[in-house]
């Protein structure tokens, strides 16, 4: 979305990362003003998906630019405003999905009975308007919130790697050979 936004070009975010600028953006714009559909409410499973949501979004930046007479690539008059609708709909799906699961996991007893604690980490633990939401919702529903650092959620592939040296720490799931090992590059 940052990138369709050309939120590089924009004064208050051109040294930002595109989850960065959207969430600032969307500090001082008004999320009533557009509103998206929000993806997978026909199922009733915990799966995620924008794939739905990028559709529609990139729709709404169409029409708005045809509204403002801009080309592709020129920044939106009410791009603070599409940053904070976007924010919205995705800290709600993200919201709406995690509930049911948090919702699967104490129906199969999946959960301690106490002190049940929700873990979220990567890039979407980083931005404090869903970090937010998934407070209360953890706090609505007993919960603990456990988020690493903003610092260190940035990049899932920093989680994978901090992963990765804290199992070779304890000694667990170590190849200690890697003979036998076929792999395809792509």
């Amino acid at each position: 979305v940052a990138r369709r936004l050309s939120l590089r070009k924009h004064p208050e975010c051109h040294s930002m990362a595109g989850g960065k600028a959207i969430e600032h953006l969307a500090q001082t714009g008004n999320q009533d003003l557009i509103t998206f559909r929000l993806p997978m409410q026909q199922y009733r499973n915990c799966d995620f998906s924008f794939t739905g949501l990028q559709n529609l979004i990139n729709n709404a930046i169409e029409q708005k630019e045809k509204e403002e007479g801009i080309q592709e690539g020129e920044i939106l008059s009410c791009v603070k405003d599409v940053a904070a609708a976007v924010q919205h709909a995705v800290a709600v799906h993200i919201i709406q999905r995690t509930y049911r699961a948090m919702l699967f996991c104490i129906k199969n007893s999946m959960l301690p009975s106490k002190n049940a604690t929700l873990v979220v980490s990567g890039g979407v633990a980083s931005n404090q308007y869903i970090r937010k939401a998934l407070q209360n919702l953890a706090d609505v529903n007993d919960f603990a919130l456990l988020c690493p650092p903003p610092r260190l959620c940035t990049d899932n592939g920093v989680m994978i790697a901090w992963n990765g040296i804290e199992r070779l720490r304890a000694g667990l799931g170590v190849l200690h050979s890697t003979a036998g090992i076929r792999y395809e590059p792509r």
